[in-house]
């Protein structure tokens, strides 16, 4: 299981490869659906990294485990409203 870093380090990575996709697409490197792609499928792993995180947080917070919190299934996270 990862800890904070390690999920912060994700998150960072993917906002990254977000940049990068937007310097690509500009660049005529990708088309708009490759970037629209992989730029959905970014976003939900960043939803599904927050999540873990707030998870975490919560667990540790309420004298809980933080180890036991458990990556959501995308439709899972992809569903809440805020």
């Amino acid at each position: 299981m990862a800890d904070d870093i390690d999920i912060q380090q994700q998150i960072r990575g993917l906002l990254d490869e977000e940049h990068g996709l937007r310097t690509q697409l500009g660049a005529g490197k990708i088309s708009v659906e490759e970037e629209n792609q992989r730029l959905r499928t970014i976003e939900v792993e960043l939803d599904q990294c927050w999540d873990l995180l707030r998870q975490r947080r919560a667990r540790r917070e309420f004298g809980e485990d933080p180890t036991g919190a458990q990556v959501r299934d995308a439709k899972v996270v992809e569903s809440y409203q805020g």
